[in-house]
């Protein structure tokens, strides 16, 4: 796991979700904790109009 410095921890974190679900980094961000361990994550998917 990368230590946070200059929010490489955080960009890792951000990579990792998702890579685990499949999706694009844009899809994933941290809305809470940005400076902190604990954090709140959160992934957007955009679900295709019928």
């Amino acid at each position: 796991m990368a230590k946070p410095l200059k929010g490489k921890a955080n960009s890792e974190i951000i990579r990792k979700i998702a890579k685990h679900f499949g999706i694009s980094r844009s899809n994933v961000r941290i809305v809470a904790g940005v400076k902190s361990m604990n954090k709140v994550v959160e992934i957007s998917t955009q679900n295709p109009k019928k």
